[in-house]
């Protein structure tokens, strides 16, 4: 086996990822989401992938919507035993309390296997959800996440690893000179702790983030265990990789202790001809109105509806309600090849502007092992076009060639996330 391994996350989102899933003939529709996903984490577990993620929004942006993440992980750690369990939940309408004492106990739940995604809400739709009449601002989400951030952190810390001592003969349950109080007041919060949930096997939860803006990279140099980010093309992804890695080690950290897993869209067949079958099969079952909803959404939550379909994409002013990161690399590709409204949703069904591989294990495995020893992914966050088969195909065909190869595990290191993931176990700090 090679010294260095690839990390592999399962990114299960609804029916799928392309946005046509849901019309795919052998889609799970989800009757009985439980046992979708029940089958999937075991799959993911069986294969080694070293956690499934689930996203999240807290407003109905497109689709019927998903489960709440943190229930169903909490589920899904009762029927597995090695895979980490990644939520997402926003900084922007949550509290940092509830948010730290949640995590902190899918955390103890599954053995230490749990890991929080920060994110700040991108789409604009959740503040009505909230008592608010608009969005909060790129800049003040950022400003609130990194407070929110080393609140949670804090949180996390109130118990040191060796509080609890449970003496049964001298009556003594915890040593009270290990719990400490936060105590914090700042700009945006103010909360006493501690909190009421102690640590587990790998201290607490990792933390991901997925933020490509200048703001999002500082905060993921100085706080992030994993980032997950977009890249189409092997050129982007690597000079995304060493920006990033350049402020992490700027930050103070050593450049190994942040993992960067861009997300993959892969289409997997026997025969190149095969994948491109099931790959069109996919574009053909595109509703337009999906299509359209769906480019909106991600290019900065605007409504295109007016705009011809059959035309280039107008020119729209920077978002300060969406990802900015991701309306740049949109901009930037329907300008580059001349893309109409039309061309350029169908481009992103499938990836979402996500790296994309439509072809055999063998071809696909060697375009990972390419981004992978070439300073552009310390592993991939995998994107099924649909479920279950999608996601079927890539642990069967595609998970055994990259073992072949020495590339990736064939049974886990440890027993927590942290462990698997080659990470630190992160000193207790007061």
């Amino acid at each position: 086996m090679a010294t260095r391994q690839l990390k592999l996350g399962a990114f299960l989102l609804h029916n799928g990822h392309h946005v046509a899933a849901w019309r795919h003939p052998q889609a799970d529709n989800g009757s009985k989401p439980f046992a979708l996903y029940k089958k999937l984490a075991q799959t993911a577990e069986r294969a080694c992938f070293d956690a499934v993620f689930f996203a999240d929004s807290v407003a109905l942006s497109s689709g019927v919507g998903g489960l709440e993440p943190l229930t169903l992980l909490s589920a899904l750690a009762a029927v597995t035993e090695h895979i980490g369990l990644i939520g997402t939940a926003t900084t922007t309408y949550n509290e940092p309390y509830h948010v730290a004492r949640k995590f902190a106990s899918l955390d103890r739940i599954s053995g230490g296997r749990a890991g929080w995604n920060l994110v700040t809400s991108d789409n604009a739709s959740e503040a009505a959800n909230f008592g608010r009449s608009e969005h909060v601002a790129h800049g003040e989400r950022y400003a609130r996440a990194r407070e929110f951030h080393q609140v949670v952190q804090g949180l996390w810390n109130s118990w040191e690893d060796d509080a609890i001592l449970s003496d049964k003969e001298n009556g003594i349950q915890f040593n009270k000179e290990k719990l400490h109080a936060l105590n914090h007041r700042g700009d945006y919060f103010s909360v006493a702790g501690p909190l009421n949930v102690s640590r587990s096997p790998q201290g607490h939860p990792i933390v991901v983030q997925a933020g490509g803006s200048e703001a999002g990279k500082n905060l993921a140099a100085e706080t992030a265990d994993v980032v997950f980010t977009a890249h189409p093309n092997l050129a982007s992804a690597q000079a995304f990789y060493r920006d990033l890695k350049s402020r992490v080690v700027q930050a103070g950290r050593d450049a190994d202790s942040l993992k960067i897993m861009p997300g993959l869209f892969p289409v997997v067949g026997e025969t190149l001809e095969e994948a491109q079958e099931k790959f069109q099969t996919l574009q053909d079952l595109v509703v337009p109105n999906d299509g359209l909803a769906l480019l909106g959404r991600m290019i900065g939550n605007f409504d295109l509806s007016a705009y011809p379909l059959d035309e280039p994409l107008p020119e729209l002013p920077l978002t300060d309600n969406g990802q900015q990161s991701r309306q740049k690399l949109l901009t930037q590709l329907a300008q580059g090849e001349n893309l109409s409204i039309r061309e350029l949703y169908l481009r992103i069904a499938g990836g979402r502007g996500h790296f994309t591989l439509i072809g055999t294990p063998e071809t696909i495995a060697d375009q990972i092992q390419l981004w992978f020893e070439n300073e552009a992914a310390d592993g991939f966050n995998i994107m099924p076009p649909y479920l279950p088969g999608g996601f079927d195909d890539f642990a069967e065909l595609v998970v055994p060639e990259l073992q072949k190869r020495g590339l990736f595990r064939c049974s886990y290191e440890g027993i927590t996330l942290r462990e698997n993931l080659g990470l630190a176990f992160p000193k207790h700090r007061q």
